[in-house]
């Protein structure tokens, strides 16, 4: 019977071990609230992260992790992650003030007086310094002796270039034109571009971490993926004519099969 529970423990302690990664939200305070620019690093994969102005942060993680807590001012904190910490809404973890000790400063006998005038005459002048001042005055210089080879003849008058700004820019025997047609589809593509490249961080800044991470758990990792995914259902045209909630519905019914689909992957 002690065999058998000990051969239990040992493939359970096993099935522990080779548990997969998944992501860690936590929460960094400090005595006043919470805390802001905290850095986390897991020591089991070196992986690092940063707590954002909310004390909010993410980071892979399995139990049985070592997490370093460290912020400039506070003293260290060490943690073996648990199961536990993977079932709460937010990780907790409080930071506590570091009190430093300076070393004794000993102050010598400087024998100033107090007396601008008097005390720069004791302080020792670096020699080098003096002469790359002196190298570099030039109040002694006389400009009225200078003789310059440059000539200018008054009696001469310049070329005049006269420029007609109704026309096209020209150069070089050249003209360049820009149809009007043209340019506006040019700015047309560019702001669809940049919608495009905009979207992810809109979405995820408006529907927040927790809808994406948490409620559809879908990894970190893979949130463009699963917004490629999505894509061909027409939410970029959705949320660009303020049709959220028609958005969220095509997430919330396709975030399982991609969650399906990645697993087989």
């Amino acid at each position: 019977m002690k065999r058998f529970f000990l051969a239990l423990l040992l493939l359970s302690q096993v099935a522990f071990s080779q548990e997969e990664r998944k992501t860690l939200f936590g929460i960094v305070y400090d005595e006043n609230g919470v805390l802001e620019n905290a850095h986390i690093v897991n020591f089991s994969t070196n992986q690092a992260t940063f707590s954002n102005e909310n004390g909010e942060y993410r980071i892979f993680a399995k139990p049985n992790d070592s997490i370093r807590y460290t912020s400039i001012g506070y003293q260290t904190i060490f943690d073996i992650l648990t199961k536990e910490d993977f079932n709460t809404y937010r990780k907790r973890t409080t930071l506590e003030k570091q009190d430093y000790e300076l070393d004794e400063i000993l102050l010598r006998n400087n024998e100033l007086s107090g007396e601008l005038t008097k005390d720069l005459r004791k302080v020792k002048r670096d020699k080098n310094l003096e002469i790359a001042s002196n190298a570099t005055d030039f109040s002694k210089v006389n400009y009225n002796n200078y003789a310059s080879d440059d000539h200018i003849s008054l009696h001469v008058k310049p070329n005049v270039v006269r420029v007609d700004p109704t026309k096209d820019f020209e150069g070089f025997g050249t003209t360049n034109t820009f149809p009007v047609k043209d340019s506006e589809k040019i700015q047309k593509l560019r702001k669809e571009l940049a919608f495009k490249e905009s979207l992810p961080a809109k979405l995820l800044s408006e529907l927040g971490e927790d809808f994406f991470f948490v409620e559809l758990k879908i990894p970190v990792n893979n949130y463009y993926h699963f917004l490629e995914y999505c894509n061909p259902l027409g939410i970029e045209k959705l949320y660009q004519n303020r049709e959220v909630l028609e958005v969220i519905k095509i997430l919330r019914k396709e975030h399982s099969s991609y969650l399906e689909i990645i697993k087989k992957q």
